[in-house]
């Protein structure tokens, strides 16, 4: 019997069924080029936390004195370079601190008008809308030349190539998730031979309340919570901006020590600046009574100075980066050199005049 034959005995309503494999249709999941991406940090609580902080105006600018200092340091280092920007970009611009600080008088410039003029145009950059424009009515708007722009997230910048002559960030990128990706895109947004300037905390920031709180939970719930958020080490920067393309590097490292009445005070302005916790993987609700107690007398006992203040140390990450160009110096080839090195201290260990 061959195959005809057998298909003439199927009963027709069989017949006109179609095999299963005719209409499905298989998925599979490829992971992209380059490595994953591990998301730590929630963009939308992030958000969500700064545009409740901005919503209280008052509160909000009370605990502006870490912003305004750091980014006060900051333009510092940006007026060290002896030259006019055009064109500068303030990425994670918070409530504009960095404009504020360029119209600020400061020792070396008792006029604010010499700081400000060395900038053209400041682009200032947030996805918080309502804390870019907190202080849009202010003064110092009037004396610096600030265009305000909300960006949809804080991992992808909307720039063409070779836009702006300096990039500058404070206090903003310890919250990003692809570090790697977000200094490339600088990079690429800058002309050639121009600046990024940045600061972040990293390092032991606030080591002080981490150590108080993951000993309190140990002692109360017999665990460790996620209650702070993991910072970037000063030893990784470095080679973040080397891999990002970056030359000249510079980095160094500051601490800013500020005291506070109690712990419940630190958490409260931390809160006010829209600074807490937005790691994902963060214990849902409020951090219990039982162990905040226990936390401010364990901060008290290790870390409490002797007039009864707890203090905080901010460790901020300052990094400094070029953009590479044919004009820029470079080291010359291996070899090229007019005597050895090796034989100069040589010399000088047999007792040869040191030059």
């Amino acid at each position: 019997m061959n195959l005809y034959s057998v298909r003439a005995f199927i009963p027709p309503f069989v017949r006109r069924c179609r095999p299963l494999r005719a209409t499905t249709t298989r998925r599979y999941a490829v992971q992209a080029p380059g490595a994953p991406t591990m998301e730590i940090f929630s963009h939308q609580h992030k958000w969500m936390q700064k545009e409740r902080a901005a919503s209280d105006v008052e509160t909000s600018r009370s605990v502006d004195y870490l912003r305004d200092e750091v980014a006060s340091r900051l333009c510092e280092r940006l007026l060290d370079i002896n030259r006019h920007f055009p064109q500068v970009l303030d990425l994670g611009a918070n409530a504009c601190n960095i404009a504020r600080m360029l119209t600020f008088p400061s020792e070396d410039s008792p006029d604010a008008g010499p700081r400000a003029n060395r900038v053209g145009t400041l682009t200032a950059a947030e996805s918080s809308e309502k804390l870019l424009f907190r202080d849009a009515d202010l003064p110092f708007n009037t004396e610096i030349d600030v265009k305000r722009e909300v960006l949809p997230t804080s991992e992808l910048l909307p720039y063409d190539a070779n836009t702006f002559d300096a990039v500058l960030s404070s206090l903003s990128m310890h919250w990003i998730n692809d570090l790697p990706s977000v200094l490339a895109q600088v990079n690429h947004i800058l002309k050639a031979d121009s600046p990024f300037i940045g600061v972040m905390m990293g390092g032991d920031s606030l080591y002080e309340l981490r150590t108080s709180l993951q000993l309190a939970d140990q002692d109360r719930r017999g665990g460790v919570a996620t209650h702070t958020s993991p910072l970037a080490d000063v030893r990784d920067i470095g080679g973040l901006l080397q891999r990002a393309g970056f030359n000249l590097l510079t980095v160094d490292v500051d601490d800013i020590v500020v005291d506070f009445p109690d712990l419940f005070a630190l958490m409260k302005d931390l809160q006010a600046m829209g600074e807490s916790n937005a790691v994902i993987s963060r214990e849902k609700g409020a951090i219990g009574r039982d162990v905040l107690l226990a936390a401010e007398a364990i901060y008290r006992e290790l870390h409490g100075n002797e007039d009864g203040s707890l203090p905080a140390t901010f460790r901020l990450i300052y990094m400094i980066g070029w953009k590479q160009s044919p004009k820029q110096a470079k080291p010359l080839e291996r070899g090229t050199g007019m005597f050895s090195i090796k034989d100069y201290l040589e010399k000088d260990d047999k007792g040869g005049e040191k030059k």
